[in-house]
């Protein structure tokens, strides 16, 4: 009986058992609720191909899909004091840090590449919602000035890609300080004569809104991304009034001028392209411009930088009026001109 309890027994409960199906094989849609299988997901850029509800990216994914060929290479971040208020809820900020970390696998909120967009150099600074809501706190300004720094370095735009709640609760006044630091690294690149270019994700609200998120030269949102300061159910509840349809939603942003563009997901690379090529290609009438004064310099200085021989001063002669003498004066090859272009003047009858 020991080869049929050790070989024909596993044979069949194997052939005949359940197997187990992996969780991650299908995802809902939010919107419209429909099944999507992952492998259409991820080809889909995380996009309902029923309804076109915009998910939630991931920070690497989203890299990946703004560079060239989604190859680039990522910025070691500096280090941050992880807990400086000591502050406790219901559990240890160290603790939720470690959780979120373990659950991302990224030390924060916030991931910086360099790279190339359309060939044009670039860096771009991307949330991750995953980690503690993509809020904002000291690792995430001094990320977010280290791209700074490193676009005014390599000459490149600067693009940041938010998706977060806003200040880090946990972390008090050093959160909310925060707002003027990343202003302050928005200034460096503008007046470094770079572009800043902001692309609103879902959502993008609260402290992060009011400070960087609105300073870009260009502001590109996705489609449906909530965008705001305060929720909406704070405002009804401030004003006692009901809000529009659409409230905080790109599309309703960009109606009221404070986005430039609504962008579909997959057509937010090609934007981007276009748009770093026309901000980062020199104007061709600047050329043009410079090419003239360049050639009027030459004119000037002549041939080695030797100041260009002028023809000598013709000696006035007495008898001829003054408009004779000053064609005179000219040269032989701009009285032929002048004359070339003259038409004669034929005498009518009064």
């Amino acid at each position: 009986m020991n080869w049929l309890t050790n070989y024909v027994r596993p044979k069949i409960r194997a052939l005949y058992a359940r197997k187990e199906v992996p969780d991650n094989l299908w995802h809902k849609c939010p919107s419209c609720e429909s099944m999507l299988f992952h492998r259409e997901l991820e080809e889909n850029l995380h996009v309902c191909q029923h309804c076109g509800f915009h998910m939630r990216l991931g920070p690497v994914k989203r890299l990946e899909t703004m560079f060239d060929d989604g190859a680039y290479e990522g910025v070691e971040l500096p280090k941050s004091v992880a807990d400086p208020l000591k502050f406790r809820d219901q559990k240890r900020y160290t603790d939720r840090l470690k959780e979120a970390q373990t659950k991302t696998g990224r030390t924060d909120a916030i991931v910086v590449g360099e790279g190339r967009i359309g060939g044009h150099a670039a860096v771009v600074a991307a949330f991750d919602f995953g980690f503690m809501g993509g809020s904002m706190g000291i690792a995430v300004g001094e990320g977010l000035l280290t791209a700074a720094r490193l676009a005014v370095a390599k000459n490149a735009p600067l693009i940041v890609v938010p998706a977060s709640g806003g200040a880090r609760m946990q972390e008090g006044i050093l959160s909310l300080m925060q707002m003027p630091r990343t202003t302050i690294a928005v200034e460096m690149v503008k007046e470094a004569g770079l572009p800043y270019i902001v692309v609103l994700t879902d959502p993008t609200t609260g402290g992060v809104t009011a400070s960087f998120a609105m300073l870009g030269d260009i502001h590109i949102a996705e489609k449906g991304a909530q965008i705001g300061f305060a929720g909406a159910r704070v405002i009804e509840s401030t004003i006692r009034e009901t809000l529009p349809e659409g409230f905080q939603r790109s599309e309703y942003l960009l109606e009221h001028g404070m986005v430039d563009m609504v962008v579909h997901r997959r057509d937010l690379r090609p934007t981007l392209v276009r748009t770093i090529g026309l901000l980062m290609t020199p104007r061709i009438d600047a050329v043009v411009e410079d090419l003239d004064l360049t050639a009027a310099q030459g004119a000037v200085q002549g041939v080695g930088g030797e100041p260009a021989q002028l023809p000598p001063p013709v000696a006035p002669q007495p008898g001829l009026p003054p408009a004779t003498q000053a064609t005179a004066a000219q040269p032989a090859s701009t009285q032929q001109a002048a004359s070339t272009q003259a038409e004669p003047v034929q005498a009518g009858d009064d």
